[in-house]
């Protein structure tokens, strides 16, 4: 039931914008293309990779309403709406839903460290504001505060509080979540893809599935057909890219590199903070796009 809501091989996707900082266009609806096509079947709009703090309000229901038009009945659409202060999650949330998206990605308010207490009561909040499902947002090496298990556990009791992307990455935590909360858990560490879903994630929110989502698919149904052997060689095969993508600098920088070098969009250009790629960070992640272009996997 949960995957309906959400999908299974999800993708934080990328927010493409011309070399002056305005939204792209041609480079959003090929990104949308590109992303059916390979099999992705949730799209998350205006998270960590579609560079949130610097889309405005207007821009982020723009988003939603095009990648919802875009993908119509092909995948899910969840708008991410967190930020550090609950009134403005509950507009955006608000925002989002008259948008058309499908469900809301909430992240645990960052900067402002709230208690337990605080953040469970930010999460009610915005879950009660509208009717969508919300997928919480656990990432304390961004937020600064992390989620307890507890608190998962309590905030599971709202109807429409149903899922979690763990960027956490405290898998023992995890799997206790998991068994005594309806929560569904989504990895969202690309380079533990494989021990999430070998745990019992219900899915992926993938920043390297910008690029080669049919790769992410082709893991999600090996793990799920038992298939453990498949499951290793494929993961094998996407470790360098998910190296390059993320942890060489910053995922949507890297993750837009990537999507440039294979024509999906035009342009790489990333707002202030971030900056693009320098030359020796393009180097490494040819060098990583090279095998999975060409179609092979380790021995």
């Amino acid at each position: 039931m949960t995957e309906s809501l959400f999908g299974s091989n999800l993708v934080a996707m990328v927010t493409p914008m011309e070399p002056g900082g305005a939204l792209s266009e041609p480079g959003l609806t090929g990104l949308v293309d590109h992303l059916l096509t390979t099999g992705c079947d949730g799209i998350v709009v205006g998270g960590t990779t579609g560079e949130a703090p610097t889309l405005t309000d207007t821009e982020a229901a723009r988003l939603v309403r095009t990648v919802t038009n875009l993908a119509g009945n092909s995948a899910r659409v969840i708008a991410g709406v967190g930020t550090y202060d609950t009134t403005t999650c509950i507009r955006r949330a608000k925002e989002a839903e008259a948008a058309g998206a499908d469900a809301l990605l909430l992240v645990c308010p960052y900067y402002s460290k709230p208690t337990q207490a605080g953040i469970v009561a930010h999460c009610l909040a915005v879950a009660d504001a509208t009717e969508l499902p919300v997928m919480l947002y656990d990432v304390p090496a961004r937020t600064g505060t992390a989620m307890e298990a507890a608190t998962l556990i309590e905030l599971a009791r709202h109807p429409r509080i149903r899922a979690v992307k763990d960027a956490k990455g405290d898998l023992f935590e995890a799997m206790s979540v998991m068994a005594h909360s309806p929560l569904a858990y989504y990895c969202g560490i690309d380079e533990l893809n494989l021990p999430y879903l070998a745990a019992g994630a219900t899915g992926l929110v993938s920043v390297v599935g910008n690029a080669y989502a049919d790769r992410n698919a082709e893991l999600i149904r090996a793990v799920r057909g038992g298939e453990l052997d498949t499951a290793r060689a494929l993961n094998a095969a996407l470790l360098p890219l998910a190296d390059a993508i993320m942890r060489t600098s910053q995922g949507a920088i890297m993750a837009k590199a990537a999507l440039a070098e294979l024509g999906v969009i035009p342009h790489a250009a990333v707002r202030l903070p971030l900056l693009e790629s320098p030359p020796e960070h393009l180097r490494r992640l040819r060098d990583a796009l090279t095998p999975l272009a060409a179609g092979l996997l380790p021995a």
